[in-house]
């Protein structure tokens, strides 16, 4: 993987550890053919997340069947209903989020919610201009799992804002999907684990990983 050091202003080649070589940035060269030697980096390991029921709250992000077509998002559904049925069991809180065009019949039957679940519309960032932030603070909720569509849009989106508004984050990466993008899908879970603003407060997990604490 080539990184960048700005005390040289060379690019290194960092492999198991060890800087094997650098080459000097030539004035004409375009950042476009840097950025097409880079490696992606590994998977992220997924871990065990053992949430308490009575301070968590799932949050499940624009899954309207309107946009929720790609075969990754639909595979996406059942991973998300199990989660679901398990936080209802559980007593914990459950809402929902709509794009701007969206409502509430538009919702995945699979994973359609209670009349009593609150519903907030808005942009990427669920937090932007709705009372998502008070819904949280008045149920005493410390952390959030975060699912839906698109990773790279909501879940992303809505999973940092809710970082920056002092909340833990769990990402289960089998319930979030893009439009058949992985490439989108990698980036928002190296993003959570590696941004500033993320990478302390976020876990990176599977549906059948968390465990549900009364």
């Amino acid at each position: 993987m080539l990184y960048f050091c700005p005390i040289h202003g060379a690019w290194f080649e960092y492999q198991n550890n060890v800087y094997l070589n650098y080459r000097n940035e030539r004035a004409d060269e375009n950042i476009i053919d840097l950025w097409n030697t880079v490696s992606p980096p590994p998977a992220p390991e997924l871990k065990l997340a053992v949430v308490d029921s009575k301070i968590t709250a799932l949050l499940i992000l624009d899954m309207e069947t309107t946009i929720c077509k790609s075969p990754r998002c639909i595979a996406s559904i059942n991973n998300i209903s199990n989660l679901l049925m398990n936080a209802r069991k559980n007593n914990m809180l459950v809402v929902y989020s709509l794009t701007h065009n969206g409502n509430p019949q538009d919702i995945a039957r699979k994973i359609a919610p209670l009349p009593s679940d609150p519903i907030v519309k808005s942009n990427v960032d669920k937090f932007f201009q709705t009372n998502l932030d008070e819904i949280l603070q008045k149920k005493s909720i410390k952390t959030v799992i975060v699912t839906g569509f698109a990773a790279n849009g909501a879940v992303l989106h809505t999973a940092t804002s809710a970082a920056f508004h002092g909340y833990n984050v769990i990402v289960p990466v089998d319930c979030m999907s893009t439009a058949n993008i992985l490439y989108a899908e990698q980036y928002t879970a190296w993003h959570m684990l590696n941004s500033p603003a993320t990478r302390n407060r976020a876990v990176l997990t599977k549906s059948n990983l968390i465990d549900f604490m009364h």
